[in-house]
């Protein structure tokens, strides 16, 4: 029998690392699409699949006191849409940091999942060691977010 869910799951929603990271769009939607009762389901959602802390990549923090009031830890690192390579060991370190509670399961989240975001998951697979190959780095984000990262990603993902 499985467990009955409540809520609703966040746009393009995946699981990087089972259990530990995961990504998807914004909570709630983004621009005109956002919505508060949305983004409530969503952190419900979230909560009933054990999330307990968001790591938002954006500029603003809109959601931090939605997140916080659920009683998710909430940490912000504002990334640009031209972010340079040598930039993106800042936000790998961010995600680490998210994760270093051991009891951590964290959301990292920009507006959409675009080729700067996918790019900086496979960069960080190869930053925390769990792969040592870009390529293959770069094969698991594509294959676990269903879509292809392009050279604005790829020129992301460190060499090793």
């Amino acid at each position: 029998m499985s467990k009955k869910t409540t809520g609703l799951e966040p746009r393009a929603f995946h699981w990087v690392i089972k259990d530990r990271l995961a990504v998807s769009e914004r909570v709630g939607g983004y621009g005109f699409q956002h919505r508060r009762v949305r983004r409530e389901e969503e952190i419900i959602w979230l909560q009933d699949h054990g999330i307990n802390s968001v790591l938002s990549l954006l500029g603003s923090n809109q959601n931090s006191t939605a997140y916080e009031f659920a009683g998710l830890a909430f940490s912000s690192y504002p990334v640009e849409p031209d972010l340079e390579p040598e930039k993106a060991e800042q936000v790998f370190a961010a995600i680490a940091a998210a994760l270093a509670p051991p009891d951590a399961v964290v959301l990292v989240h920009k507006d959409t999942i675009d080729d700067t975001l996918a790019g900086l998951l496979a960069g960080y697979l190869i930053y925390s060691e769990m792969l040592n190959d870009p390529i293959l780095a770069t094969d698991v984000i594509q294959r676990i977010l269903a879509r292809a990262i392009g050279p604005e990603g790829r020129r992301l993902i460190p060499a090793h």
